[in-house]
């Protein structure tokens, strides 16, 4: 076989004309002016040689804008004169090039026909060319990606590439060197001035070189956002900016603060942004950042908004920590030791099961528990063989911490006023295998009636929540000043209580511990100190906690015992857990016979005191009541019951409800339609009076 027809060699090209030249550029949208008519294209185009492509891809090359150019100001066409880059010309028609050249400047589709007339010219070599018809006829037969890549790189323009002068970028020469720099950096400039200003119009400024925020508005704005606060949501945006503006202000009021504005003024901003980018009433808000630094108070708020790690406590009566945290990673759980504090918590980051319903805690493995409910227990820390009391055990974290530390020795009294929430703290005690655990149910607040002698009792007070906001969210609006007035009342209580029921005699014991989830002071540090001034035979001990902000000794004017600073408290922003405080006594003596619901018993310990208890030494008259009017001439006063009945009926009313009785059944009538209603009615006014006999 001889030489292919496409590796035979081709003769130069003919060369271009101006028709040609004009053909290429109308077909590209470029205006022409005086162009002669169309190029006629009846003959078939033939395809180019590999140094036309090559020649054509370094011109398109050489035709693409520069990054420079794309930036440059003020910027002038870029003309073709023999073949090189002219600055300030006009466009221009480039010359043809002299035939013979040798230059192929040659396009995709259209191409002389010398080569092909003086192939079919030949006689030797007419059948080649017919054959070249037929297969340059086929549009399909062949495909050369080279030329489409040629296609694609010639003619490419920018997006942002037109025909206006001002548009290009001047040659640079060391002539016009000075004059384009200037140009560049007065736009350059420019455009520095449009961002600052767009900035200052965004309120995005950073405000660096010592510039004075505007935290505070003007009256203007205060007074449309006063109009509008009901109606359109906050931007958040510009609240979190205003935050930060105001905390930095406060942080270096004396430099950063405008002139004739006040750090109250800042302050009550700061609040009124936090109340509406955090979502918290104005008494609340204003209580927290009482009890931090500005900047810390900030954090605080912050940390309060993510939720707390998932954490476990692994139950030491049934299993190890390390079995259950490679039972639990064989599961697909993701977790860790809580802390070189606990040796019993671990973390969980990530669980493909259920933690609520895996066999381990059906099996009671292990509990649901927060990390901060480690922690009275770990303060407490019971001993094997004592008798401990849990006044508010509910659902029952802390009574089987205790009862894993004591290792089902001793005795633990599990008390919740509650019995709804008793039933979730028996199916916990059972399910964790605690077998020394008694539960009751009464009044904690009267609990030193019911029994005492304790070696060491929990008190988990019930509490506003300020500390497990993460937890409940509800607390940032639920929470007023009368609930901080109530619930402190309550905890004095309960503190007087638990403080009664500890035998202070007691060889191993004799400790308290008060906690409640709150961060606030007037559940906290103030009924501690309420405690000490009423029992001035309990003291505060260390707690033996590993970490912890010391408590307040004063604050905002009210000063406490130096003691105080042996309570340790918990904050969310520092430690990642639930806000808590933790106070430990101890019981030096026996309660003093002036105390309340307390007096003295022949032993000299605490003996509960009842206003239908007697004393052993006290003279009761057994004298029977006579009817009316038998004791006349002793001057005994008769009854009159139209005046005492009221008190009657309360006494009555009272009796029933320790009873459990409805009180409400002394006061129902029967209804007078239909026999069933007869027969209710008849049926209460039976349990009335059965109620009124035993009474």
């Amino acid at each position: 076989m001889g030489v292919g027809r496409r590796m035979q060699k081709q003769g130069p090209p003919e060369p271009l004309s101006e028709a040609h030249y004009a053909n290429l550029k109308r077909k590209k949208g470029i205006p022409v002016e005086d162009a002669p008519a169309e190029f006629p294209s009846s003959k078939k185009p033939r395809r180019g040689s590999q140094a036309a492509i090559k020649a054509n891809k370094a011109r398109a090359e050489a035709s693409k804008p520069t990054s420079k150019q794309a930036k440059g100001a003020n910027r002038e066409p870029i003309a073709l004169k023999d073949g090189k880059k002219t600055a300030g010309s006009k466009s221009k028609k480039a010359p043809a090039p002299a035939p013979g050249s040798g230059s192929d400047v040659e396009m995709d589709d259209e191409f002389g026909a010398s080569d092909l007339d003086q192939a079919i010219g030949s006689g030797d070599e007419m059948d080649v060319a017919k054959a070249g018809d037929k297969f340059f006829a086929s549009d399909d037969s062949v495909y050369d990606s080279d030329q489409d890549a040629a296609k694609k790189e010639t003619f490419f323009f920018s997006d942002d590439e037109d025909e206006d002068d001002e548009d290009r970028e001047e040659k640079l020469t060391a002539a016009n060197i000075e004059g384009l720099s200037k140009k560049l950096d007065d736009k350059l400039a420019e455009e520095a001035a449009d961002n600052e200003a767009e900035l200052r119009d965004g309120a995005l400024q950073t405000n660096i070189d010592g510039d004075k925020p505007n935290v505070l508005g003007d009256d203007d704005d205060d007074e449309l956002s006063s109009k509008t606060k009901n109606l359109l949501a906050p931007d958040l945006q510009m609240l979190r900016i205003r935050i930060t503006e105001a905390i930095r202000v406060l942080e270096d009021f004396s430099n950063l603060a405008e002139e004739g504005q006040s750090r109250a003024e800042y302050t009550s901003q700061l609040l009124n942004d936090v109340c509406a980018y955090y979502g918290y009433n104005e008494f609340l808000a204003e209580k927290l950042m009482n009890l931090f630094p500005v900047r810390e108070a900030f954090a605080f708020f912050e940390a309060n908004e993510s939720a707390r790690p998932v954490v476990i406590r692994t139950n030491t009566l049934r299993t190890h920590r390390r079995d259950l945290a490679q039972s639990l990673i064989n599961r697909g759980v993701t977790l860790e030791p809580v802390g070189k504090w606990s040796k019993v918590g671990l973390q969980v980051f990530d669980s493909n099961v259920p933690l609520g319903a895996t066999p381990e805690y059906l099996a009671g493995h292990y509990i649901l528990q927060a990390a901060s409910s480690f922690l009275p227990v770990m303060a407490l820390c019971p001993q094997e063989n004592e008798r401990v009391l849990d006044m508010a055990a509910a659902p029952g974290g802390k009574t089987t911490h205790m009862a894993a530390l004591m290792k089902n020795t001793g005795v633990i009294f599990a008390n919740d006023p509650s019995k709804s929430r008793s039933k979730g703290l028996i199916g916990n005690i059972h399910r964790l295998g605690a077998r020394n655990t008694i539960v009751c149910n009464h009044d904690a607040r009267e609990f030193p009636r019911v029994m005492g002698g304790f070696d060491r009792v929990l008190l988990d007070a019930p509490c506003s929540g300020t500390g497990v906001i993460a937890k409940d969210p509800s607390v940032k609006t639920n929470r007023d000043e009368k609930d901080f007035q109530v619930l402190p009342h309550t905890q004095k209580q309960l503190l007087l209580a638990a403080i009664d029921s500890v035998n202070h005699a007691s060889k191993t014991g004799g400790y308290l511990v008060y906690s409640t989830c709150s961060v606030a002071v007037e559940e906290n540090e103030q009924v501690v100190a309420y405690a000490l001034s009423r029992r001035p035979n309990v003291k505060l001990v260390e707690t033996g906690l590993p970490f912890g902000k010391e408590g307040f000794t004063s604050f905002m004017g009210k000063e406490f015992p130096p003691s105080l600073k042996m309570t340790r408290r918990f904050y969310p922003h520092l430690y990642n857990v639930d806000g808590f405080f933790v106070a430990k006594f101890q019981k030096t003596g026996p309660t003093p016979p002036n105390a309340v619901m307390a007096s003295k018993d022949k032993n000299n310990n605490a003996k509960p005191r009842s206003s239908t208890a007697t004393d052993e030494n006290s003279v009761v008259d057994k004298t029977p009541i006579t009817e009316e009017g038998d004791n006349d001439e002793d001057g005994f006063a008769e009854f009159d019951d139209e005046e005492d009945k009221d008190y009657m009926v309360r006494a009555k009313r009272n009796a029933m409800r320790r009873r459990g009785l409805d009180p409400k059944a002394l006061n129902k009538k029967a209804p007078t339609n239909g026999k069933e209603s007869e027969k209710k009615a008849k049926a209460v006014e039976e349990k009335g009076k059965e109620a009124e006999k035993k009474v």
